[in-house]
C-alpha cells in the first residue's frame, strides 16, 4: 500500500522536518519519502486535510476496557477502534478486568485479541496476584510475554515491603513498577476532594495528604532500593513537588497526570453529577494550575485520559456508591489544546513511549510510519455524539475542546475519522 499525506505541518521536535509543511509518501508502512511536493504515482491513496497536522502516534499510558470479563463496559476490539479514531496509534491496558491480567496466559490472552488492529496494546501485568495486594505476581513471566511494566490499577498496596521487594525483584530484568498512591486509610471513606466544595455539598472528603504522605514513602522506598518507579495520576502541587525534588537528587522516577486533573477541578460536582466521581478525585484550581504548571516545566513526564469505562448502572446512582472513573480517549486531545499548547500536548502525548520501553520512531525517511493526523482549528461543544466507546461516563460531556483528530497511520493500516 503505498500512501501520499499532502501539505502536512510536522510536529516532532527530533525530526529535522519539525515546524515545516511537507508531502510524505509512504510505502508498506515506511516513510519512503518526504519534501515540499512529492509528484503523484498510480495506485496511491492520497490524503489530505485542511490545516493538517501530524506527529509521532500518540501512546496512552494507562488504559482500561473490560475484556475479559468485562466486554459490556469495552472488548479490546471496540476499544482498540476508539483509540484508533482518538488519535492513539499504542495503548498501555490496565489489567483491571476479571479475572485480572496477573499471569502469562492472561498477557497473552489480550495480546492475541489485539493482532491485526492499527492501534498497538501493550499490557500491564498485575503487581499483585488478583491485584489484592498480598502475594507478587509472576512478573517474569509477564515481562517475557509482552508486559510492559506492572502495577495494580488504581489500588495502593500497604505493603511497603512488599513494594520494597518488588522494586528490587524487577531490576533483574529492567522492569518497571507503577504504584498508584493513596493512603486508604486517610481516604477512609471520603469520595471527593477534601474542601470547601465538599464542606458546601456534604460529602466526605479525602484529603491531598492522603496521596502525599503515600508517594513519599514510595519515594523512600526507591531511593532506598534503586530502580525504576511510575507514578501515575498525580493530582496535587505537593506530590509534583515531591516528585521533582526527587528526580533532582537523581531517582529513577517519573510520573503521569490525568486530562481531567488538568482541565476540570471539584467545582464540577455541585451538581452532584457522578461522572465527576474519578480517583484521585478532582482537586481544586489552585492544584489544578500546580499540576499544568509542573506538565510545562517538565516535572510530570506524560498525560494520559485514564480511559475507565464504567456501566451507567454502577455511575448513575448516589454519589456515594457510584463508581469511580471517566471514559477519555475520544476527549484527551480537544480538552488539552484547551489549556496547553500545541507542541507541549504532543510532547506529553508521545513521552510515555520512552518510558515504558516503547519503540519511539521519529519522522524521517526510512523511519516506520507511526503518527496520528490532527488539526488545531475549530472549536466545538464535546457531546453524546463524539462518543464511540461502548460505556458512556465521560465527564467532558458538555465542555468545549479545540481542534481534532483526523485519523492514525500505523500497522501499514490507514484509520480515519470520518
Amino acid at each position: 500500500m503505498k500512501i501520499i499525506i499532502r501539505s502536512a505541518r510536522i510536529i516532532d521536535s527530533k525530526s529535522s522536518f519539525h515546524n515545516q509543511t511537507v508531502d510524505l509518501l509512504i510505502a508498506d508502512g515506511i516513510i519512503e519519502k518526504i519534501g515540499p511536493s512529492i509528484l503523484d504515482i498510480d495506485d496511491t491513496t492520497e490524503v489530505k486535510f485542511v490545516n493538517l497536522h501530524l506527529s509521532q502516534g500518540w501512546f496512552d499510558s494507562s488504559v482500561s476496557f473490560g475484556e475479559p470479563g468485562y466486554e459490556d463496559r469495552e472488548t479490546i476490539a471496540n476499544g482498540l477502534k476508539v483509540a484508533a479514531k482518538s488519535g492513539f496509534t499504542g495503548i498501555a491496558l490496565q489489567p483491571n478486568s476479571f479475572p485480572v491480567i496477573d499471569n502469562q496466559s492472561q498477557i497473552n490472552f489480550v495480546k492475541s485479541k489485539a493482532n491485526g488492529f492499527a492501534t498497538e496494546l501493550f499490557p500491564i501485568g498485575a503487581l499483585t496476584k488478583s491485584s489484592e495486594g498480598k502475594d507478587m505476581a509472576e512478573l517474569f513471566d509477564m515481562k517475557k510475554s509482552g508486559a510492559v511494566a506492572f502495577g495494580d490499577y488504581n489500588k495502593s498496596l500497604d505493603n511497603a515491603n512488599l513494594l520494597k521487594i518488588a522494586l528490587q525483584y524487577v531490576q533483574d530484568f529492567d522492569g518497571l513498577i507503577i504504584s498508584y498512591s493513596q493512603d486508604t486509610n486517610i481516604k477512609g471513606n471520603g469520595v471527593v476532594n477534601e474542601g470547601i466544595v465538599s464542606t458546601r455539598l456534604g460529602l466526605k472528603g479525602i484529603p491531598n495528604l492522603a496521596e502525599e504522605l503515600q508517594i513519599s514513602r514510595n519515594l523512600f522506598l526507591l531511593e532506598y532500593t534503586g530502580g525504576k518507579l511510575h507514578i501515575p495520576t498525580i493530582s496535587t502541587a505537593k506530590s509534583a513537588a515531591m516528585i521533582k525534588e526527587a528526580k533532582a537528587k537523581g531517582l529513577n522516577v517519573t510520573c503521569s497526570v490525568a486530562v481531567h486533573h488538568l482541565v476540570l477541578n471539584d467545582e464540577k460536582l455541585e451538581g452532584f453529577d457522578t461522572r465527576y466521581k474519578v480517583t484521585p478525585p478532582l482537586r481544586n484550581e489552585t492544584d489544578r494550575i500546580a499540576l499544568i504548571n509542573a506538565v510545562l516545566d517538565g516535572t510530570i513526564d506524560m498525560i494520559t485520559s485514564d480511559h475507565n469505562p464504567i456501566d451507567i448502572e454502577f455511575k448513575k446512582m448516589e454519589f456515594d456508591t457510584a463508581k469511580n472513573g471517566t471514559i477519555g480517549l475520544e476527549s484527551a486531545f480537544g480538552a488539552l489544546l484547551t489549556v496547553l499548547p500545541l507542541e507541549t500536548v504532543i510532547e506529553k502525548l508521545t513521552s510515555g513511549k520512552a518510558v515504558f520501553g516503547i519503540q519511539d520512531n521519529a519522522i524521517t525517511e526510512g523511519a516506520k510510519a507511526n503518527f496520528t493526523l490532527f488539526t488545531t482549528e475549530g472549536k466545538s461543544t464535546f457531546t453524546k455524539e463524539n462518543i464511540l466507546s461502548k460505556s458512556k461516563n465521560s465527564a467532558f460531556l458538555g465542555t468545549e475542546i479545540q481542534g481534532a483528530v483526523y485519523g492514525i497511520l500505523n500497522q501499514n493500516q490507514l484509520v480515519i475519522t470520518k
